[in-house]
């Protein structure tokens, strides 16, 4: 057994040499892309092969269940990273999606708005119940289907580029991309629902930091001092889940104007939605720039206010995101006063007495 398992490990080192060749070749004729396709499947199926042999080996070792679930899902996925460039093909169609550079400059210098799409919005357009933070609610997933095929000039439909290669990310994320997309027909699901001749921008424009290979380099503090471009000088108005507290207890809001704050449910926002956009419009004014973390919902009122005329901003986890960066240890992490739903005991935030904060709120719509 052990023995065939090294000779596939040859076979895989082989390939992957012979495919990193014709990438550096930059082929785009057809034979080119034959030949890289061909390569691709062959490595695909080898690692299939190697997977079932492991399997075997360890079938009765279960504490080796999660480590097999990241190695299938390695396999599963390969063809789709290794796919994901420049070569021209038929056998797979990869979705359209402007960098997070693109993104801002939208959002920055053209005053786009943005809603993004990621698990929680495709869970409940497509009906599952994965999230404890948002309730499955069939008018939410018709609402964000309504987004997600709207055309408005001054919105940016975004989603997570988790389709094709993932080579900018840590080891950690991408397996947790490639478990996810393996998981039951995530990707045929996103793949019907995706228009395949738009454009689209990037999600993970509101996580800079956690994701990324570079999380210890300088390239994290310029994504964030870019981002934060999106409100210097501006009159801003936050709609935010009760707890988030973005941009408490550090600088990450520093150059705004004034601040204002409308606080939404913690979980399960979209029962007070009717609420959340009245009392939204009712504030607003003329230059007003709403950023929105209260999670699916978020990019129904992104778009919703867009259409009255303002500039309406997804923001999603990107004050969890900062709070991550200033600790520096390259992972998520408890923030005390802040509600996390991606960390254990996150959603149990402590109290905090800042009359600063507590002055920004202009509408508490918890209850």
């Amino acid at each position: 057994m052990e023995e065939m398992i090294r000779e596939l490990e040859y076979k895989v080192s082989d390939l992957e040499e012979k495919i990193l060749k014709l990438q550096e070749e930059n082929l785009s004729n057809k034979k080119g892309s034959n030949a890289m396709l061909k390569a691709i499947r062959e490595l695909y199926e080898i690692n299939r092969q190697m997977m079932i042999q492991l399997s075997k080996v360890v079938e009765d070792q279960t504490s080796l269940d999660i480590n097999m679930g990241v190695a299938r899902a390695r396999c599963d996925n390969l063809p789709f990273e290794l796919l994901d460039p420049l070569l021209k093909r038929d056998s797979y169609r990869f979705p359209v999606i402007k960098d997070a550079d693109e993104t801002l400059n939208e959002i920055i210098d053209h005053k786009k708005s943005i809603a993004r799409f990621g698990d929680g919005e495709f869970s409940q357009i497509v009906k599952l119940d994965r999230h404890k933070f948002q309730k499955l609610d069939e008018r939410l997933g018709e609402r964000l289907k309504e987004v997600l095929y709207s055309h408005h000039p001054n919105m940016l439909i975004a989603i997570a580029n988790n389709y094709g290669s993932l080579q900018d990310f840590t080891d950690a994320a991408a397996d947790a991309v490639r478990i996810y997309m393996a998981n039951g027909n995530t990707r045929q699901q996103h793949m019907e629902l995706l228009e395949h001749d738009r454009v689209y921008y990037d999600a993970y424009v509101s996580r800079p930091y956690v994701m990324y290979k570079d999380q210890m380099t300088e390239a994290p503090r310029k994504r964030f001092e870019r981002l934060k471009d999106i409100w210097k000088g501006r009159s801003v108005i936050i709609v935010e889940g009760a707890q988030t507290r973005m941009g408490i207890g550090n600088d990450l809001l520093e150059g705004a104007g004034e601040i204002k704050r409308i606080l939404a449910p913690a979980a399960s926002s979209f029962d007070r939605y009717d609420d959340i956009l009245k009392t939204s419009l009712e504030y607003a004014q003329k230059d007003t720039l709403f950023l929105i973390a209260m999670g699916p919902s978020a990019g129904v009122l992104a778009y919703d206010l867009t259409v009255e005329g303002y500039q309406a901003v997804d923001i999603g986890h990107l004050d969890l995101e900062y709070e991550w960066f200033l600790a520096g240890k390259g992972e998520r992490i408890p923030v005390p006063y802040k509600y996390n739903n991606e960390v254990e005991g996150g959603d149990m935030a402590e109290e905090i007495d800042d009359p600063v904060y507590e002055g920004q709120i202009i509408a508490d719509l918890q209850a």
